[in-house]
């Protein structure tokens, strides 16, 4: 691959993964949301990555940017990175899960595949990190997950938490003082019809809980 791939260039890619998950295109200003930069300078380099051998990006004015498969590659590679550094550094350095992901940013774009090699099989090769999100494997494949978010499902249904949302130090706090962890058990008891707030009770004690939309449609769950 000519085309370097510096520490920018990998967070673009990563987020541009994230971004396009559910098959359509990322916007230049949703890229400049989620990395904090101005569109114009957005639109530079996704012409830049466009214009790379190989290609990392597919990119038309006004439709919006995805990845080539060697864009993805390259994203997958940096998402397992992360997400096994995160696994790592809950499970062997004692970091709380709202601690891990700052410290994984920085660390992901520096190690070696030696090293990552080394972490997965300190840990028994995980499947997921410490928030739920699935670990691309060793040959960059993303496991399935079928999870949906938690304001999805409806009043009287059951369901398992599975993911959460990393990146936000407070909500991963309150998720924890909530015991919404995943692998908890949750039950819909009650769903506002008007701004969508539901009561749900949580886990084994089966606390009750009265959540809104700030949390439910970052929860991620499995039904059943």
């Amino acid at each position: 691959m000519s085309e370097v791939l510096t520490d920018s260039i990998q967070d673009y890619l990563k987020a541009i993964f994230d971004l396009t998950e559910n098959g359509t295109p990322a916007s230049t200003n949703a890229l400049a949301r989620r990395l904090g930069v101005e569109p114009a300078s957005i639109t530079g380099m996704v012409q830049k990555l466009a214009a790379s051998r190989p290609a990392l990006v597919e990119y038309r004015k006004h439709h919006g940017v995805k990845l080539t498969a060697a864009g993805k590659r390259a994203a997958l590679e940096v998402i397992r990175h992360h997400r096994l550094l995160e696994t790592w550094l809950v499970a062997s350095l004692g970091y709380s899960w709202d601690q891990v992901h700052s410290e994984a940013e920085r660390l992901e774009h520096v190690i070696s595949e030696d090293f990552e090699e080394r972490i997965a099989a300190a840990l028994g090769e995980p499947t997921r990190d410490p928030h739920g999100e699935p670990i691309p494997g060793p040959d960059l494949v993303m496991p399935s997950d079928q999870s949906i978010p938690l304001e999805a499902v409806q009043a009287g249904k059951k369901a398992t938490v599975r993911r959460v949302d990393a990146q936000d130090r407070e909500f991963l706090r309150r998720l924890e003082l909530l015991r919404l962890l995943p692998g908890t058990r949750v039950a819909v008891v009650e769903v506002s019809p008007v701004d969508h707030v539901m009561k749900v009770r949580i886990g084994a004690r089966g606390t009750i809980a009265v959540l809104g939309p700030a949390i439910t449609g970052r929860v991620f769950v499995e039904t059943g």
